[in-house]
């Protein structure tokens, strides 16, 4: 069996005091596509910059594509494609230009070629000659996927990188990440959209540092435990007001003409929802979304960011 892309065990990190990733274990397979899912200030872009060599661990240990995280930070650096939440290729350069600068600075070897190719990968060939500020949040997004690949690593390190962009864009740019990891590519990718989540093979979630979470979308899911109603009919914007305050009741949400009522005690919510059953909403049991689990999370780890 091959070797793990991203093995590590018990890293941490803190900032004037303040630990912001906490003991955190993770094990990515080469080829997969591995979500990472938290609240802002949760320690996903911290984790994201240990394991490709720009910040050390304060402690922990572990492996990024078999070369040591904490002593090999330097050759690591040369096998990973890093893309960062904000666009930071250069603004005044072109497409043609800013591909050729990170060609050069990785040393890629018939770098004419080697950007040649990859605008035409990325479909950037109409946009070739453009200054890089001028490009839609999608083309931007599509030049800096095209950078952290033209020296041809093994692991992609993407810190939300379809923040920003319109759904099309973000469906292309899955898509591409797929083909890639069909080629053996592995990606590490760090998101707030749900159905982005779903894309992945499996997924982690981490708030404030700590591992919550991690498994597969229907382990995470089944993990979590959450029963679900889902409410039909008319009032439903003062019924949600009163299902708020009934016990067992963890979260209302307004999907379209319905509601999701959900609780971690399945017996617990039913007892409460069954006095309201009487009246001309429908009341039906439904699969518990990946959202309704991350909201429940988000929950939970709320205390934990005030410490």
């Amino acid at each position: 069996m091959s070797q793990p892309a991203i093995d590590v065990r018990g890293i941490t990190k803190s900032f004037d005091g303040k630990v912001v990733v906490n003991n955190l274990s993770l094990t990515v397979e080469r080829g997969e596509i591995y979500g990472f899912l938290g609240p802002n200030g949760s320690g996903k872009t911290t984790f994201i910059r240990m394991l490709c060599g720009l910040l050390r661990p304060d402690s922990g240990s572990g492996q990024c594509l078999g070369m040591d995280v904490i002593h090999d930070a330097v050759n690591i650096k040369k096998h990973v494609g890093y893309m960062a939440q904000r666009f930071s290729l250069y603004g005044d350069l072109s497409v043609r230009e800013n591909l050729d600068f990170t060609a050069r600075i990785y040393g890629v070897a018939n770098r004419k070629d080697a950007v040649a190719g990859m605008i035409e990968r990325m479909s950037l060939a109409p946009y070739a000659d453009q200054l890089a500020q001028s490009l839609s949040g999608g083309w931007k997004q599509r030049l800096a996927l095209a950078a952290s690949l033209i020296h041809g690593p093994e692991l992609l390190l993407l810190d939300e990188p379809t923040a920003g962009v319109d759904p099309k864009a973000r469906r292309d740019f899955w898509d591409e990440i797929h083909e890639l990891a069909g080629q053996g590519l592995t990606a590490l990718i760090s998101t707030h959209y749900m159905d982005e989540a779903e894309r992945c093979h499996r997924l982690a979630y981490i708030a404030y540092g700590d591992l919550l979470a991690k498994g597969t979308v229907d382990e995470v899911v089944a993990a979590r435990g959450l029963a679900t109603w889902e409410v039909a009919g008319p009032g439903l914007y003062e019924l949600a007001n009163r299902i708020k305050a009934l016990p067992g009741v963890e979260q209302v949400a307004h999907f379209g003409k319905t509601l999701h009522v959900s609780g971690p005690d399945p017996e617990k919510l039913k007892t409460s929802l069954e006095p309201l059953m009487n009246g001309p909403q429908s009341y039906r049991v439904t699969p518990t979304s990946l959202e309704e689990v991350f909201i429940s999370m988000m929950n939970q780890s709320s205390a934990a960011g005030q410490r």
